[in-house]
């Protein structure tokens, strides 16, 4: 049975599932803002469409200059790119035929561009419930290593590592001369959305990828970038093909950055759903990772949880793919406060049918 690797686009799953698709369904799969894109995209979107004559920047500088003003890192330490997605094959062939050190669980894109690239991939796995950094196991494996990669927040727990455990990783990254990937794909969603850019200008073996996909509500569109020393960069350019970013996502992004009060309302409701439903599994005595962005972990040590849900038109995300979860653990995303309701009548209706059987 071969699961798709990614979330979103449930009509796969279904189908390697041998499970007939309801009519309508919920996709909690997907990690993106439930508050959709900004409204300014949308009274915008009629003056995007004289840009379409015409190919798009292919540096694009408007959207660099701005990011790099956001981030106050220099322009050449930015590298827009298609999504997180184009960002990641990228970094990875600046690595090709090297060993890596994937730090799991993680995104599975991490591993399959890797492998593409021709490097040698290990793992190094966290324990649940908690997945803590254990920087004595890490540290000694470093110097057999070209880069590692590290997702904080991570993607799939949501849990964000303690800020003092992961500078130390990036410091002891620096002397064992490898690189440090550090995926920030969804900082934006954390309380005070945090970052280690900052950190770039002392340490030029550090990486940080980022996603507007996600906060931004535009997966359709394709945008994120790369954040790194100007020789990395240079050289990651050299990899991307012209025009890989369409004049619409160009356009949107420069829209986005400017989203500050869109950024804190998201926030301030993705905390008070994740209140009202990590309440809900408590009272159930269902496990629950510690998430602090819009999506989190349950636990699913029966496996019957998946399959029950989605014949209720309700899709998580498995986590077959992800080592070390081997799907006991399923993924949701904060979704509106009406489809949260749905999800919690349901998994009590999956308590409750357990209790009896």
């Amino acid at each position: 049975m071969q699961l798709p690797t990614h979330g979103s686009n449930p009509h796969y799953l279904y189908k390697a599932l041998g499970i007939e698709m309801p009519q309508s369904y919920v996709d909690f799969s997907a990690n993106i803002n439930p508050l959709g894109p900004p409204s300014s995209i949308k009274q915008r979107w009629s003056g995007f469409f004289e840009g379409i004559l015409d190919y798009p920047d292919p540096h694009a500088v408007e959207l660099t200059h701005m990011i790099a003003k956001k981030e106050a890192l220099p322009e050449d330490s930015v590298l827009v790119g298609n999504g997180g997605a184009e960002i990641i094959t990228l970094v990875a062939k600046e690595l090709a035929n090297k060993r890596v050190l994937i730090i799991q669980p993680a995104f599975a894109e991490y591993a399959e561009s890797c492998l593409a690239a021709g490097c040698e991939v290990d793992f190094f796995q966290l324990e649940a419930p908690r997945w803590e950094l254990d920087l004595d196991r890490l540290r000694p494996l470093l110097p057999k290593y070209a880069a590692i990669f590290l997702c904080t927040p991570n993607n799939p727990t949501g849990i964000s590592y303690k800020e003092e455990t992961v500078r130390e990783l990036i410091e002891a990254c620096q002397k064992a001369q490898c690189m440090m990937v550090l995926d920030e794909a969804f900082y934006d969603f954390t309380d005070n959305a945090f970052s280690y850019a900052p950190l770039i200008l002392k340490f030029p073996h550090l990486l940080i990828l980022r996603s507007m996909t996600k906060i931004f509500a535009i997966p359709g569109l394709r945008l994120g970038y790369l954040l790194a020393d100007p020789t990395i960069i240079t050289r990651a350019k050299t990899f991307k093909p012209h025009w890989s970013v369409n004049h619409i996502a160009l356009e949107v992004g420069k829209l986005c950055l400017a989203e500050e009060a869109y950024m804190s309302r998201t926030r301030a409701y993705i905390q008070r759903q994740k209140r009202d439903l990590f309440r809900f599994y408590k009272e159930l005595d269902i496990e629950v990772s510690e998430s602090t962005v819009n999506f989190y972990l349950v636990r699913d040590e029966s496996l019957s949880l998946f399959p029950f849900l989605l014949k209720k038109g309700i899709v998580p995300r498995h986590t077959y793919n992800f080592p070390g979860l081997d799907g006991r653990w399923l993924r949701f995303a904060v979704k509106s406060e009406q489809d949260n309701k749905a999800l919690m009548e349901a998994v009590k209706q999956w308590k409750t049918l357990g209790s009896i059987l």
